[in-house]
């Protein structure tokens, strides 16, 4: 178990500093000022204040630098305390550096919450031994560094899986997208055999209509291409399942329902020579967008599929009526929808509307994405 500690890694991309980190420092450095104005009774008071000033910009640093933030805070606790001969510094404001050991177990490596962890330990039984700290003192301090790694080991843990669960959204996605690109490419595979079968049929009575037949195959095989090279950059499995037909957008009027909540489907624009690729993946964007819609609009009463192409782009979007002011969560269809948007070359986002409901919003790029 200490080995698999020892190699674990550091979390990737942690939070980058926000107008909150600012905002602590801006509440305890004056918290401190004025304890040590008003607390005359503070042991060392100018030194105390002086040493937990300086370390409180450490917080800072404390998700990007975990391990030096802590290794300065420890030297410097323990510098004071070798100066005042085992005193520490006795300001309210420490509680708030208990963020650096927090941030050092959810945010280091392994190897550096072992090293970390295993500092304080013997400087911790050396005081004691030392007479510089009290038994229950040391004990307490135990509990509650611990309490505080086992909080940001259990934060650090969830997030873990929901990575997992994240990337498994989006490896279930591509699969389902390589399969509808490998039925496409199938479909344009047998329109240039059929068209090829009746070329060389007519090549020796009607050369015009076989030059037309190998025009037909010169597109199909470029279409195909297309598609190809889009399945490459998608597929993650060799073995591809038998589908039924990739629905299209204009099978989209069957999710139209007069049931509460009603689906009113709306289809504008030129949708003709379409890729199948687009075609499908519009589809399916709104196919899990009015099942989420009908699984989380608490009291909706209307959905709206409106579906609108230009020259350039087909537009989605799909909105309910639902209560507002109630957390709704996409789960991970959205993951998935997010993830079939941006390989196609497109964006998904979703988010509550001003008023009531809740919209998904998919603009995918007509040409398919770019090779």
């Amino acid at each position: 178990m200490l080995r698999s500690l020892w190699d674990e890694p550091r979390p990737p991309d942690p939070p980058s500093r926000v107008w909150r980190d600012w905002a602590l420092l801006g509440v305890l450095v004056p918290a401190v000022v004025l304890e040590g104005v008003f607390r005359p009774d503070m042991p060392w008071r100018v030194l105390s204040v002086v040493v937990v000033v300086a370390l409180i910009p450490t917080l800072l640093w404390r998700r990007a630098r975990p391990f030096p933030m802590f290794l300065i805070s420890f030297g410097v606790t323990s510098g004071f305390m070798l100066a005042t001969g085992g005193a520490a510094p006795s300001s309210y404001a420490m509680v708030g550096l208990l963020l650096l050991p927090y941030s050092l177990a959810r945010w280091g490596s392994g190897r550096e919450i072992v090293v970390g962890l295993g500092l304080v330990l013997p400087e911790t039984g050396l005081s004691v031994a030392l007479g510089q700290k009290g038994l229950t003192d040391a004990v307490g301090g135990l509990v509650v560094l611990f309490a505080t790694v086992t909080l940001a080991a259990a934060f650090r843990y969830r997030a873990r899986a929901r990575m997992r669960e994240l990337d498994q959204a989006k490896l279930l996605e591509r699969e389902r997208l390589a399969r509808d690109l490998h039925d496409t490419v199938a479909h344009h595979v047998s329109a240039m055999a059929i068209r090829a079968q009746a070329g060389l049929a007519m090549m020796p009575s009607q050369l015009e209509a076989a030059a037309d037949a190998l025009h037909v195959i010169e597109a199909e095989a470029a279409r195909a291409l297309d598609e190809m090279r889009t399945m490459v950059r998608v597929l993650r499995r060799d073995e591809l399942a038998d589908l039924a037909p990739n629905p299209k957008i204009g099978d989209l009027e069957k999710l139209a329902s007069r049931t509460r909540p009603s689906v009113d489907v709306t289809i504008s624009g030129d949708l003709d020579d379409l890729p199948p690729s687009i075609d499908s993946a519009i589809y399916r964007l709104a196919q899990e967008s009015v099942t989420n819609a009908r699984r989380h609009a608490r009291h909706a009463t209307h959905i709206e599929v409106r579906v609108a192409a230009d020259d350039t782009s087909v537009r989605l979007r799909v909105s309910d009526d639902g209560d507002p002011g109630l957390a709704r969560s996409p789960g991970y269809g959205l993951v998935g929808m997010i993830e079939r948007a941006d390989l196609l070359g497109g964006t998904c986002e979703a988010g509550p509307n001003p008023g009531r409901g809740w919209t998904v919003t998919a603009v995918l790029p007509r040409g398919g994405a770019p090779v």
